[in-house]
């Protein structure tokens, strides 16, 4: 994912002609999502007692984050506040975009700054993991499973999951839909019993190599100078939020006995299919981590248009 990610986001800023691959993502976004529900076990919920400080602490996270985030774009960017608003949100891309293009934000600014957020926070946390936790995704660790070791029955209940879930989650209006969707469908079905297929390692891969294009795409059409300098812009706030992130993870670390390696992943604000693939990756508790990222999306998306309204009415 990092390979295709940089290459890509390099290629887009030199112009290169580069068609993003819409169609394929549209496919493996749905397969993640019955990957990540891989993940949920009976014996998940051994350990979700120790999930409870998290979410009590994901509040607070989010709130610090969001405004260390909008006050550096405010101060050093000198964004204009609406701009600053939907940029500094940590989580939710797209519902970030369109809402600050209605409330008269920049759009191109918020989707470089939501693009760059991504490409920064990925790039950092793998890195970080290699560096300091000396933890990475490849290796003896994750072994190969190929197509032919998964039966035909469970492909096809696999399959289902995401047709079905890729169809229904955004008729109910989840979250993140093409993902959530499949992956509570997929966790019903590993839990139940249904089916204890692992996700072949094939279809991990590819997921990753397309969530990296796809992110490297967002920048295709910009100036590379003003790529250049959201980028820098978006150094500083992801330096931020990722503190924030860190100071977190390290009191739930202390207070749960939950390892950091799995803390920091959860906190980290990058978005849901990137850092649930680096969970999947790392073999990381995927359960513990995609549930934390759908719900700091979640309350981001919910709190975001509340708070803009004592916000939005500062002036530009």
């Amino acid at each position: 994912m990092l390979g295709s990610m940089i290459a890509v986001t390099l290629a887009a800023i030199l112009r290169a002609p580069i068609v993003p691959p819409v169609g394929l993502r549209k496919i493996m976004v749905p397969i993640l999502g019955v990957m990540l529900g891989s993940g949920f076990r009976p014996e998940t919920f051994e350990h979700v007692g120790e999930w409870g400080l998290t979410l009590v602490v994901l509040p607070f996270f989010v709130a610090a984050a969001f405004g260390g985030a909008f006050l550096f774009y405010r101060k050093i960017g000198g964004y204009d506040p609406v701009t600053a608003f939907y940029a500094s949100a940590p989580g939710g891309l797209n519902e970030m975009l369109i809402l600050g293009a209605e409330a008269g934000g920049d759009e191109r600014r918020i989707a470089m700054a939501h693009a760059s957020r991504i490409l920064i926070v990925v790039s950092f946390v793998v890195f970080f993991y290699a560096l300091f936790l000396d933890i990475s995704s490849t290796g003896p660790a994750r072994p190969y499973v190929g197509f032919d070791d998964v039966p035909l029955r469970d492909l096809a209940i696999l399959a289902g999951c995401a047709v079905l879930g890729a169809l229904v989650g955004p008729m109910i209006r989840l979250p993140a839909a093409q993902v959530l969707g499949p992956m509570l469908l997929s966790a019903a079905a590993h839990l139940t019993g249904l089916t204890g297929a692992p996700p072949p390692t094939l279809a991990v891969n590819a997921a990753q190599l397309v969530i990296g294009t796809v992110v490297g795409s967002r920048f295709l059409g910009a100036a590379p100078r003003a790529v250049l300098r959201d980028m820098a812009l978006a150094v500083g706030s992801c330096a931020a939020m990722i503190t924030v992130a860190l100071i977190s993870a390290i009191v739930v670390t202390q207070f749960t006995g939950i390892g950091l390696e799995q803390t920091f992943l959860a906190f980290s604000p990058g978005g849901l299919p990137e850092m649930s693939l680096l969970a999947l990756a790392m073999n990381a508790d995927i359960a513990y981590v995609a549930t934390l990222h759908i719900a700091r999306i979640s309350l981001v998306i919910a709190v975001a248009p509340l708070i803009f309204r004592v916000l939005g009415v500062l002036p530009r």
